[in-house]
């Protein structure tokens, strides 16, 4: 998720600055890969949209794994997925506090 804190995310004609990366980064326990996982593809979606790269090499396992599951967003429209990102951080943060 390097990268990704701190970033301005325009959600509905507002400009929302969410530092959810650092609040991951700062839980008290460590997600699981594939909340991690959904973690990564929510954001990139909300701030790429639509998968745009070609899927990486097979040796590149890590690599693999987020383009999998930002392939998984496909078709979801941006104001969806910032709203899901934020829903997840929210509940990662109640369910392994900050």
């Amino acid at each position: 998720l390097e990268g990704v804190a701190g970033q301005k995310l325009n959600f509905k004609n507002q400009t929302h600055t969410k530092d959810s990366a650092a609040e991951v980064k700062q839980l008290k326990a460590k997600p699981s890969d594939d909340e991690m996982l959904q973690i990564y593809s929510l954001f990139k979606q909300a701030t790429v949209g639509d998968v745009n790269t070609a899927r990486p090499g097979m040796l590149d396992f890590t690599g693999k794994a987020k383009w999998d599951a930002w392939e998984k967003q496909k078709g979801k429209n941006k104001e969806d997925a910032i709203s899901e990102y934020i829903k997840l951080v929210e509940e990662l943060k109640q369910k392994y506090g900050i």
